[in-house]
């Protein structure tokens, strides 16, 4: 299955001020998959070193700072040569080995001719904390769960094929746009984790895709069990279990008292720090002004907690398939649409998406395009403009607002109407 982070690889590749990369991300979202990917369709050769498995590779990092001197032991290892350039060196889990997370920055300082990518569970929660790995010495980038258009490329080739065709101001005609709405209700069921899309691509069993959800869900539960730091991965199982709950109430801030009654920010808020490290999360701020820049204005004690994937959320919110595929409404359809929205709309932007409330209403998103912020309402099905959103527009005239719905890609007055199925899209048809 083919991965739009494969791009952002080859840029990488290609710059001459290359550091060596690191692929942050939840466990289970395809980084190995795509650093051997990478290995074999852009480079002559690959060497895969996982430091889980080959506990003993942990000795050559701890007694070498060389980097040329690692690259000639690793070459023994492989049994060939080591080819700057042309030989990509894979490092992964490579969390279990610090010497050899550490040597990162000794290959970018005196040996950056060699191509060296990295990566391991959790890693994003070493990488929070500065001392433990070369600040400034390696690019980062983020690898999460399956968009919705390479979904579709996986499942649907030829309606792909379609998509990538819509562009600004097009019609979508009718056929397409039903087929496409059939395409987003499996996403939001099957979600984006490789695993389930690769299953429901062989065997088109939900019952099957249920089971791997349930299974994932227990490999991240089991995860913070695991979590041997200072922060007490009870509270990190609490605020995790809690997110459906947070997510269903008309409020959506993240109240900590429906994490656990007379529950402190204090007690939880390293418990959310390491959930959006680690990848499990996403959290997005209320802004005070709806204004550019918008991380200027952020509220830091009022935010909202999204799942990282959408089949997931489903899954942990007990939603049957058939609510889905068959009824028009259904408890808790605004929080999935919504956890969906966002996650088409992360990396998109420079600047991550927020949301605006106060005390007349509230705004679903908010991102900032350039200079301009764009307001942006989320609606499950074909339903009518929020008054707030209304409000919003008449009172502060953006050059653009958006509604995602299942209604057809036109123009409403002042505002853009873009179906669901086309929120990664954004940047381009605005």
């Amino acid at each position: 299955m083919k991965r739009n982070a494969i791009r952002e690889l080859i840029h990488w590749k290609n710059d001459e001020e290359r550091k060596p990369m690191v692929l942050k991300g939840a466990r289970q979202v395809g980084k190995t998959w795509l650093m051997k990917e990478f290995g074999k369709s852009c480079y002559e050769d690959f060497v895969y070193l996982n430091f889980d498995e080959e506990e003993e590779l942990s000795s050559i990092f701890e007694a070498n700072k060389d980097p040329r001197r690692i690259v000639e032991l690793l070459s023994l290892i492989a049994e060939r040569e080591i080819v700057p350039g042309k030989t990509l060196i894979i490092f992964d889990e490579v969390q279990e080995c610090s010497a050899a997370l550490n040597s990162l920055k000794y290959f970018y300082e005196k040996a950056n001719e060699y191509h060296v990518i990295a990566a391991g569970s959790l890693l994003g929660t070493l990488l929070s904390q500065p001392k433990t790995y070369p600040v400034g010495m390696v690019n980062l980038l983020d690898i999460a769960p399956m968009t919705f258009d390479e979904f579709l490329e996986a499942t649907k080739p030829q309606l792909f094929s379609y998509y990538e065709t819509i562009s600004k101001d097009r019609t979508i005609e009718e056929i397409f746009h039903s087929k496409l709405l059939e395409a987003y209700n499996n996403y939001i069921i099957i979600g984006g984790m490789p695993e389930c899309v690769a299953s429901w691509v062989k065997h088109k069993d939900p019952a099957r895709i249920s089971r791997i959800q349930h299974e994932l869900t227990e490999i991240y539960e089991n995860d913070f069990s695991k979590h041997n730091g200072r922060i007490n991965s009870g509270r990190i199982l609490m605020v995790f279990r809690s997110i459906v709950t947070q997510l269903a109430k008309a409020n959506e801030k993240f109240i900590y008292g429906a994490v656990r009654e007379g529950a402190r920010a204090r007690e939880y808020e390293e418990a959310i720090e390491w959930l959006v490290s680690a990848g499990m999360v996403n959290r997005v701020y209320n802004v005070s002004k709806p204004e550019h820049p918008l991380s200027a204005f952020d509220s830091l004690s009022q935010f909202k907690l999204f799942m990282f994937d959408t089949g997931l959320l489903k899954h942990m919110a007990g939603i049957d398939n058939s609510a889905i595929l068959l009824k028009s409404d259904y408890q808790f359809k605004g929080p999935l649409t919504e956890n969906y929205v966002l996650q088409q709309l992360t990396g998109q932007f420079e600047v991550a998406p927020r949301y605006f409330a106060d005390k007349r209403g509230e705004i679903d998103f908010i991102v900032q395009y350039g200079s301009d912020i764009i307001p942006i309402e989320v609606k499950g099905g074909e339903d009518k403009t929020a008054p707030s959103f209304k409000r919003y527009i008449s009172e502060r005239s953006p050059k653009y607002a958006v509604r995602f719905s299942k209604r057809s890609y036109r123009r409403d007055g002042a505002v853009t109407n873009i179906p669901l199925y086309l929120a990664r899209k954004l940047g381009e048809l605005i």
